[in-house]
């Protein structure tokens, strides 16, 4: 096997105090980026022009694991967001939450169903005898998603760790812009990265205890997902998070708990690695040829640390020499 190719990063971009950063999002039009800390319930805001020092922090009003940007959206503060209790919009300036799908909301009956749907279909959600709709408001969370070429926003809710341990509880929904809500895979433990390759008719997605990368046939016209099978298997007891996928049809994925971030190729195939400063790398974004990745803060005193893994919960960059696939916005049906 040819060598691969190696990147190190000694020190972060921004140094600040994060528990769980994810969710890294490079917006082309205003040039800013943004990432999220679940943990702390915060939204970071960095003006790329002007660099870290025009970095701001708003708190909102629950976890929040991953964000999208709204196709023809009026008002450019909203985003929309897979938060603790669903699918949301977020007020980015305020930090508030509108909730649009919440798949465990006590009353199902407020929630918009299809009317049919074929034999092959995904179904929709909630479900009457769903065994967690009982308690899972309580103990479960959205975690990493993504928004596939029709609008469509994909995201994965787990158990929410300040409630309990991960099981293999969690699903994977999709929200369509007509609103409507679709269990798409189930049960799963925790749902992490997500996306589409350039011909979009296989989708990739990580369900990180379990330390693989899985893909599927997708059919964009109808946003039904088949035929699952192993993309990438990291073969050890590290776990693959979040990932990006570059214009050559590669995957980026962070490795938790191995410092690094590992490039995947088409083939499955690992060839190109980079080694980061911090045990827990979370989600890798593009900006332009750069990877901005973010991070959780270790499990350990990071003082008590060696230097070269003690930048938990900070947030990194590094020039790759390609550029990423470029992101989808929802699309609320008009």
């Amino acid at each position: 096997m040819s060598e691969i190719q190696r990147w190190t990063v000694n020190e972060p971009y921004l140094d600040i105090a994060g528990t769980l950063l994810e969710g890294p999002f490079h917006d082309v039009a205003t040039n800013e980026f943004r990432f999220v800390d679940i943990w702390d319930h915060k939204l970071y805001r960095l003006d790329l022009a002007k660099g870290p020092d025009s970095l701001t922090v708003i708190d909102t009003d629950a976890s929040i694991g991953v964000t999208a940007n709204i196709a023809g959206e009026a008002e450019k503060d909203q985003l929309i967001v897979g938060a603790k209790h669903g699918f949301a919009r977020l007020n980015q300036t305020t930090g508030k939450l509108s909730y649009i799908a919440q798949p465990w909301e006590k009353d199902a009956s407020k929630q918009k169903l299809p009317t049919k749907f074929p034999a092959s279909a995904s179904r929709p959600f909630p479900f009457r005898s769903h065994p967690l709709t009982k308690h899972a408001r309580h103990r479960m969370r959205f975690n990493d998603g993504a928004v596939d070429s029709h609008g469509r926003f994909w995201a994965g809710a787990m158990n929410d760790p300040k409630v309990q341990s991960p099981q293999p509880e969690g699903t994977l929904f999709r929200l369509d812009p007509d609103l409507t809500l679709h269990e798409m895979l189930a049960p799963v433990t925790i749902p992490n990265g997500m996306g589409w390759n350039a011909a979009d008719d296989t989708m990739y997605w990580t369900d990180s205890p379990t330390g693989k990368i899985f893909a599927f046939d997708f059919d964009a016209a109808t946003g039904s997902i088949s035929n699952r099978r192993v993309h990438f298997d990291i073969g050890n007891s590290l776990e693959p998070d979040g990932f990006a996928i570059d214009v050559e049809g590669c995957i980026w994925t962070a490795i938790y708990g191995g410092g690094k971030v590992l490039r995947i190729s088409p083939e499955g195939q690992v060839i190109g690695q980079i080694d980061l400063p911090t045990r827990n790398p979370t989600c890798p974004a593009f900006v332009g040829t750069e990877l901005f990745i973010t991070s959780a803060k270790d499990d350990r005193d990071d003082e008590k640390l060696p230097q070269s893994v003690r930048y938990g919960g900070r947030l990194f960059r590094v020039d790759v020499g390609v550029r990423g696939k470029p992101k989808n916005e929802f699309r609320f049906q008009q």
